[in-house]
This record gives structure tokens, C-alpha cells and sequence, in this order.
């Protein structure tokens, strides 16, 4: 693949990575999306999810991790944890997984892209020493034993063997993420005095002896590497100046093709999987010292790289020499092409919301339920669904969507790109809904770009977007439309609570839409709503240098947010001087002061004196022209779609409306 306008000189280049020639330098790093259906090899959805990002452009495909078999006793069960699992009968082994994952590794290579497979042991069960491996669970390991550790080892290479029978370009050893090889290399986690711990050599001993033997298992045609943490970011943990010492021990083997670097933990104040508080490839200085202590061999960075601009900086000054557009290409698995035809303004671009791989880690609904899941593509988790109904429509039809929110643009653009008439009646004077909203927190600009692919969609497809349209029924039926999409949304959720009619208690929403009129030097946000809006609107306040108090009604405010972002969202709020109290519901606003009950006792405690009260609720479905136009015997199709229908997050309005969109 060529770069068009030479602007991505460099990462639209080839590099030899060992055996192995990546196409381009833009690589979809390993991530546990959970694509497929089940847990099993590679299934039409898995093989779709990550085979569309090949097609699209993306030069190396990590697709998702591979779990070995652990040590288990014979008369202890395999357990699973979020986000980890210790199984005796890992997929490697099954009967058919050479035959079944050729399949996919034939696909990619087919779409001209090279395939990874990332081997790992990660689970919470066992560990170099008896200490909680993630400070987001309390799991304490079992340690392991001489016999186990050769297990382990012996493991790797026989999954390595497997995959190398599977046609895999390349073998990547997780050696970070809380992986087993990690709690070796951590000084935090290995409390060991015998030979795989106390110095770098020790710690790094079981890395070592893992790619040696996978190395006598596989030779020189498979392409070798391992993925590593630049900094650990938690207390007594590793230094990027640790693991240069470190990575300099491993690469001195001679086994190492390529180091895959990111930065950080699953907890607290770094993310390995930054959200959007963070800035672009924020962490990119551990990249280039590692890349100078491994060279000549290839250093891969990731960390919240979305744009290729930013892509081909890091290239051109020496930061890495690949570079992990994981979420990026997620988000848009056609951006490389995108870019390569000079086309940036149709990139759907990541917003570092984590949705993603939040969801993966996080959610606990039974396997069948779950899906991948992206805010801004609603494609992602149901691409073989997708590609069956975006067929042109066989009758194009005048499509009228009212409400410019993320569930109605999605329902015009899958409408309009079928073929069919499509006009977006929105009553802002621009279009984004609560998505322009939430881009007005802190951290959360980025929210932006998804409304500017929408407006640029829009004009591409030649969607009449009418604004300032505060229609009714007979405006929407003097549109003579055949089908009527409602995406009004929803609007704040107002309690029956004494005193929230006063003027100095408002709403959040319209503290960040500028409507609340003067806000005090004292703010109490009163809550009653788990996920970024409670966060959000405090810190927005905090940040005037005003003084902000949170109410919040149960065990603690965000117990919605995935594991990656809650961390930096908590580090915010105390940095602004932000108090939280948990537990307390509102009775009632008197004289500046709140009323309220303890939602684990009923006695009633006063807090104050505050100049303003803010709401954060939720949010009701606002289903009044919906309502009108079924009472009024509408023809033809009525949708209700997104908050309007029932309010939840964003991927849930985008998939609504996108549904919409493709069956209308």
C-alpha cells in the first residue's frame, strides 16, 4: 500500500520484522475485544471483526490473546476471573485449532496483512509470589513451585508450535497486563530469593527461558517478540530506567524480532489502555529509550495513537518504528485507506472512551450475550449483520429523522447510504445532542470528532439537515415522509424532592450548555447516576476554581466507569479539591442547605451552606412527537430510536439508530 498524497511517507512503508515483512507500520495490537460468538477458535464474527481491518489497511493483525494451560491440581477447578482465566484445556489444544485458525490466518494474508498471535498466561491464580497481582481485585496467588514454572514454560512453546502450523507470521509473549511473566519482572510482585528473582537478571530469567524454548520450537521462520510495560505505575513497582535494564537482559538473548512497548497498569493513575484524559501517544519518550537500548530490533508503541498524523511524527522522529492504532482502527477499520487517498475528514475517529475494551474485561453477562462493542461504530460486534442489510434499499424513500443526536445521525447515514431521501430536523442550532454535551467536560473534547464525522457524513451523503427545527406533528407530516425516525432524545430526570424548584438549584446538563445562569462559589452536585455524568459536571465546575461537593446516592460515585478511566476521573476530581460523600439521598433544598437521608440507616443528617444545587439524575425519554404522530394514525414506518426509546449509553444510541437506519 502506497501513500497517495505523500503525507504518510513513512507509515505506509514496509519494514522486515525478523521473517517477517509488515506491509505498512500501522499494527492492531492484541486486544481482547471479544469479537467471536463463543469461546472457541475463530468463528465468522471473530474473523470478520479483525479481517475488516486488514482489508482496510491495517498492516499487522494481533487479532485477540491466547490463553494457555495453567498448572492446575487435579483436584482443584479451572477458575476464571474478570479479565482472567486459569484453565487446564486452553483452544490451542482442541482438535481442529490448527485447521480452524488457518482458515484466518489464510483470510488475512489474503487482505495483505501479516498475523501475530500474542501467547499468555494470565490469570490471578498463580503468580511468582503470594501478592495481589491487580489492586482492582484482592486475589491473592498461589506461589508457584520449580515443576510449575517448567510447565509454564513448556507451555509456550507448545502453543508456539501450534500457531506455527496455523500459518502465523509472527509470536508476540505477553509479558505485561498482569500476565504471570510479568509478576516475575515486577519488584512489586516478585518477593522471590531463589534464581527467578532479587536482580534484573533473576526477574527476568523466566522471560528468557520462555522465548529460548519457544525459539528451539519454532526456528528462525516465525517472527519472535514479546510485549512489555515501559513503566509498571504502581507503587514499588518497576522504572522505566528498570525495565531499559531489563529489556536490554532480554533482547542480549538474540531471540527477540520486535518490542511491543506500552505504559502502565490496569488501575489507578496510568492506564496501559489511556482514555481520553490523556494525551496523544502521551508516553512516547518510553518508547524511544527503549528503542535505543534493543536496537537494531523493532520497537512497536501504543498508547491513544487515533490519528495517523500523529502516526507518522512518531516514525519520522525516531519514537518507534510501529505503531499500535489498535482503537483506532476499532473505531474505523478502513482509516488507513482513509488516509492513503488524502480522505481525513471521513475518518470515524476513536474518542478514548474504552467502551471497548471496558466491556470485554468488565462485563459479566453469560458468554452468549456478549458482543464487541465500539461507542462510535456500531458495526463493530454485529459486522456480519451489518454487511446483510447495508444492500441498497430496493425502493428509495423519503425518510424524515427528527432529533441531530448520535441515535438520529446514525439512522440518516445508514439510511442515506442505502439510498434512500433522507432530511435530520434538529432543534439546536448545530447537531451532536448530549455527545456535544459531554464534549464539554475535561478530558472529554475528543467526544467531538465523532460528531464531526457525523456532520461530514452528512454533507457527503447529501442528507437535508434542517437546524433550528423545533418541529410538532404537522411540521413532520408536511414533509410528506414514508418513514419517521423520532430520536428526540431524553431530558433530565427532575425529583419529586421539596425545594429543587428554587432558583438555585438547576440542572447539570444545563450547567454545561451554559444555560444555568450564575453558579455560586459553593456547588453541591447531588447524584443519583453511576456512570461519567456525576464526574464529569463536578470537575467541569471545579475546574472555575469553585468549591464542589458531591452527593452521591449509594457505595460510590462512577461504579459504572470500566477499570481503565475510573483512575484518572478519581486523580481529577482530587486534584480540583473535589469531596465526595457516599451513602446520602436528597430530602429536601432549604436556605442554601440540603436535607438528607443515609441510604443505609433512614436518619437524616444537613449539609450546607451551598449557593447552588446541581442535579445529576439521569435522564427520561422524551417521547412527546412520537406519541402525537402514533395517536395521530401516522401511514407510514414510526421508529422511536436511541435516548428516545430508552436512555442509555452512547454505543447503545449509535447501534439503535444505526439498526434503524439499515432496515427503514
Amino acid at each position: 500500500m502506497t501513500d497517495e498524497t505523500g503525507q504518510f511517507e513513512l507509515l505506509f512503508s514496509p519494514l522486515q520484522v525478523g521473517p517477517m515483512k509488515v506491509p505498512n507500520r500501522i499494527c492492531e495490537t492484541t486486544n481482547t475485544i471479544g469479537a467471536g460468538r463463543q469461546a472457541g477458535v475463530p468463528d465468522d464474527v471473530f474473523t470478520a471483526h479483525h479481517l475488516a481491518k486488514a482489508k482496510g489497511g491495517t498492516g499487522w493483525i494481533g487479532s485477540e490473546t491466547w490463553l494457555l494451560n495453567s498448572p492446575i491440581p487435579s483436584e482443584a477447578a479451572d477458575e476464571f476471573f474478570p479479565g482472567a482465566g486459569a484453565t487446564r484445556f486452553p483452544i490451542y489444544m482442541l482438535p481442529n485449532f490448527t485447521e480452524e485458525v488457518s482458515k484466518f490466518t489464510e483470510a488475512v494474508h489474503e487482505a495483505g496483512a501479516v498475523v501475530v498471535f500474542q501467547l499468555t498466561q494470565l490469570n490471578f491464580t498463580m503468580a511468582a509470589s503470594s501478592v495481589p497481582i491487580v489492586e482492582a481485585y484482592d486475589w491473592v496467588p498461589h506461589t508457584l513451585t520449580e515443576d510449575e514454572i517448567e510447565f509454564i514454560v513448556n507451555t509456550y512453546a507448545m502453543a508456539a508450535g501450534q500457531c506455527q502450523a496455523a500459518g502465523v507470521d509472527g509470536i508476540e509473549i505477553h509479558c505485561t497486563h498482569e500476565s504471570v511473566p510479568q509478576t516475575f519482572l515486577s519488584p512489586a510482585l516478585n518477593k522471590r530469593t531463589d534464581r527467578w528473582g532479587g536482580d534484573a537478571e533473576g526477574r527476568t530469567r523466566l522471560v528468557r527461558e520462555i522465548l529460548a524454548r519457544v525459539r528451539d520450537r519454532v526456528g528462525s521462520s516465525v517472527a519472535l517478540g514479546i510485549r512489555i510495560g515501559a513503566e509498571e505505575a504502581r507503587e514499588g513497582g518497576y522504572t522505566l530506567w528498570d525495565m531499559r535494564e531489563m529489556a536490554t537482559s532480554i533482547a542480549e538473548t538474540g531471540h527477540l524480532d520486535f518490542l511491543d512497548v506500552d505504559v502502565g497498569h490496569s488501575w489507578g493513575r496510568q492506564p496501559y489502555v489511556p482514555p481520553s484524559f490523556f494525551g496523544h501517544a502521551e508516553n512516547r519518550e518510553s518508547a524511544r529509550a527503549l528503542r535505543a537500548d534493543v536496537s537494531p530490533v523493532p520497537v512497536l508503541f501504543s498508547g491513544r495513537v487515533n490519528d495517523p498524523v500523529v502516526a507518522e511524527e512518531l516514525l519520522s522522529k525516531g519514537f518507534c518504528d510501529l505503531v499500535g492504532m489498535t482503537r483506532a482502527g476499532i473505531a474505523d477499520p478502513e482509516f488507513p485507506v482513509k488516509a492513503r487517498e488524502g480522505r481525513l475528514g471521513e475518518i470515524r475517529r476513536c474518542i478514548g472512551c474504552n467502551r471497548c475494551i471496558g466491556d470485554a474485561v468488565q462485563n459479566d453477562a453469560p458468554d452468549m450475550f456478549k458482543r464487541a462493542v465500539c461507542s462510535v461504530n456500531p458495526a463493530v460486534g454485529n459486522e456480519v449483520l451489518h454487511a446483510t442489510l447495508s444492500r441498497p434499499a430496493k425502493e428509495a424513500k423519503r425518510v424524515v429523522v427528527v432529533g441531530g443526536g448520535a441515535a438520529g445521525l446514525e439512522a440518516a447515514r445508514n439510511a442515506a447510504r442505502r439510498g434512500h431521501d433522507v432530511v435530520v430536523l434538529e432543534r439546536q442550532e448545530e447537531l451532536g445532542g448530549q455527545v456535544r454535551l459531554a464534549s464539554r467536560i475535561p478530558g472529554r473534547d475528543s467526544f467531538e470528532d465523532f460528531v464531526y464525522y457525523e456532520e461530514n457524513q452528512m454533507r457527503l451523503l447529501g442528507v437535508d439537515v434542517r437546524l433550528g427545527s423545533d418541529v410538532d406533528a404537522g411540521a413532520v407530516l408536511a414533509l410528506e415522509p414514508d418513514a419517521i425516525v423520532c430520536a428526540t432524545g431524553s431530558v433530565p430526570r427532575v425529583p419529586d424532592t421539596p425545594g429543587v424548584d428554587l432558583g438555585s438549584v438547576v440542572q447539570g446538563w444545563d450547567v454545561l450548555a451554559g444555560r444555568a445562569g450564575e453558579i455560586g462559589e459553593r456547588v453541591a452536585v447531588v447524584s443519583q447516576e453511576d456512570h461519567y455524568e456525576t464526574p464529569g459536571i463536578a470537575d467541569f465546575i471545579a475546574e472555575t476554581g469553585r468549591r464542589v461537593e458531591i452527593f452521591h446516592k449509594w457505595t460510590g460515585i462512577g461504579n459504572r466507569i470500566e477499570r481503565y478511566s475510573l483512575g484518572p476521573i478519581h486523580r481529577r476530581l482530587e486534584q480540583n479539591g473535589v469531596v465526595v460523600h457516599t451513602g446520602l439521598r436528597l430530602a429536601r433544598v432549604q436556605d442554601g442547605k440540603l436535607e438528607l437521608t443515609s441510604a443505609y440507616t433512614g436518619e437524616t443528617t444537613v449539609a450546607g451552606d451551598f449557593d447552588t444545587v446541581v442535579l445529576v439524575y439521569g435522564s427520561v425519554p422524551d417521547t412527546t412527537l412520537h406519541d402525537s404522530l402514533r395517536d395521530g394514525g401516522f401511514g407510514g414506518r414510526l421508529f422511536l430510536a436511541g435516548s428516545a426509546w430508552v436512555p442509555r449509553l452512547l454505543a447503545e444510541a449509535t447501534q439503535h439508530g444505526a439498526r434503524v437506519g439499515l432496515e427503514v
